[in-house]
């Protein structure tokens, strides 16, 4: 289900939870953050045991510093 805020000048407004919101908004902040990395942005492994270890590595690396 989407949960993205409505116009401030919309007659009827959706249902929207901020907290739902907040939670989607850290998960893509991850993704975006493990995605700057371009071995797994461009899926330069082939194989899903090397993309799943590279993937791990851009984790550890991302928070880590």
């Amino acid at each position: 289900m989407p949960n993205i805020p409505p116009k401030a000048n919309r007659r009827w407004k959706n249902c929207f939870s901020p907290v739902l919101y907040r939670d989607r908004n850290a998960i893509e902040r991850i993704f975006c953050r493990i995605e700057d990395f371009r071995r797994v942005a461009t899926r330069y492994d082939r194989n899903a045991v090397n993309f799943l270890a590279a993937v791990c590595i851009a984790a550890t690396v991302c928070y880590r510093l």
